[in-house]
């Protein structure tokens, strides 16, 4: 068997102390795969006291997590710290330029520099590779970049992250606001103690930048993804989508549109037995689109201490074995910018809930805005009367442009009788 493959691993949170379980575990059977011993030399984190359930004794600590980029004679840095700038951006950077191989989990980091850190791997003849950064223990990044690499790819899109699907699994399951729902997912550890990233969308735009480079071989920029969270939608709208037959979820779509590239992190209403209908609790999936394949599925779980690592050690096998592929699919030098689509130009259906005053001539008025900007209600639906006080209305419209709709909703906003702002969500008959 060859020498040993050395690596550092910096960050011994959750991912990096499974990563440490994975390899010591599965030692054997990981090292006839790899064709050699993964052997762990050195290791970095806030705190060398810290019990972390797993022992490190037997690993060279360092205190500054950056030294690792030139630390011993290491031939990967693995790193699970996070964040798109400090300690993780200057390791990275770092462990690139002495021309040491990264694998890492932070989508943040590629999203905002991915581009950059790519050229420098290829200049440096080493590989930056990121399986666990994008839907955990599925993987989705290596059947892009390889198994679908004979593919023209129409459309990826998917539910990026697990706690939002949780959420609003749970908001539909008990009849509760997000609110309770979000406090109940921090207590059981799904969701962070400052969910923003999660809930209000940026941890999954983040995932679907790095997927939208491989598919159409563009630079990944973040900047110009529409981001929408979920943090506005209540029990009635739950309530209305499965009267109406759809679960709503928290989608990231990447698609081309006659050659330029629509791109969006938002809720949708997708029907209840859809391939992404079906997803449940903190399950992800992402559905691939190409012009060889029957739109394949792929489904997991899409965090959590087994299946991160799992993606982790995966592209630590696949260094060992000497295996070598561009970051995001072709060279870095060939990547586009992409032509993007004005989302104001996209035509979907869509939903729309209004709580507004009930009392007569509100119905009429809403029916006049949308009538103005060519808009026609599919559906509309309000349960139950009460007489000068807030009510909620639920419609659904027929196909028209994005940007007529937000219009509509910017005026029906601005009526007297409109109490709060509106819930938009396009329908995505998927």
């Amino acid at each position: 068997m060859n020498k040993p493959f050395r690596i550092g691993i910096a960050g011994l949170g959750t991912v990096g102390v499974g990563v440490i379980k994975a390899l010591t575990k599965n030692a054997d059977i990981i090292a006839l795969r790899a064709g050699c011993e993964i052997k762990i030399v050195a290791v970095s984190a806030r705190n060398k006291g810290q019990d972390r359930g797993v022992d490190i004794s037997g690993f060279e600590w360092v205190d500054n997590a950056v030294d690792l980029a030139r630390y011993g004679d290491l031939d990967a840095v693995i790193e699970l710290i996070g964040g798109s700038e400090g300690v993780a951006a200057d390791l990275v950077n770092g462990t690139l330029d002495n021309a040491r191989h990264v694998v890492t989990a932070n989508k943040a980091l590629l999203a905002h520099h991915g581009y950059d850190l790519a050229l420098k791997a290829e200049d440096k003849g080493v590989s930056l590779t990121y399986e666990a950064a994008v839907a955990g223990g599925v993987p989705i990044i290596k059947a892009l970049r390889e198994g679908l690499a004979a593919n023209k790819i129409h459309a990826v899109y998917g539910i990026l992250n697990g706690t939002c699907n949780y959420i609003l699994t749970m908001m539909r399951e008990t009849g509760r606001d997000f609110a309770e729902v979000l406090k109940e997912a921090q207590e059981l550890g799904y969701a962070e103690s400052d969910p923003t990233f999660d809930v209000e969308g940026i941890d999954a735009a983040h995932k679907l930048c790095l997927i939208t480079s491989i598919a159409f071989g563009v630079k990944p920029d973040f900047g110009e993804l529409q981001v929408q969270g979920i943090s506005n939608i209540n029990a009635t709208d739950i309530a209305s989508a499965t009267e109406f037959g759809y679960r709503i979820k928290l989608l990231g779509i990447a698609r081309d549109v006659d050659g330029e590239i629509m791109q969006s992190v938002e809720p949708c209403l997708v029907p209840i037995h859809s391939p992404m209908g079906i997803i449940e609790d903190v399950y992800n999936a992402v559905y691939v689109e190409g012009d060889s394949v029957e739109s394949p599925l792929f489904t997991g779980k899409g965090a959590g201490e087994g299946p991160t690592a799992s993606s982790v050690v995966a592209d630590i096998i696949d260094l060992a074995r000497g295996i070598q592929v561009p970051t995001f699919g072709i060279a870095a030098k060939n990547l586009k910018e992409a032509p993007r689509i004005s989302m104001g130009d996209t035509r979907a259906r869509y939903y729309l809930r209004l709580n507004v005053i009930d009392r007569a001539g509100v119905i009429a008025d809403i029916a006049s805005i949308l009538k103005d900007n060519d808009i026609s209600i599919e559906s509309l639906v309000q349960h139950g009367r009460d007489p000068d006080h807030v009510v909620p209305i639920v419609l659904t419209c027929h196909e028209t442009r994005h940007a007529a709709m937000i219009e509509a909703v910017s005026l029906i906003e601005n009526l007297d009788s409109c109490a709060e702002k509106p819930c938009l969500m396009r329908i995505e008959e998927l």
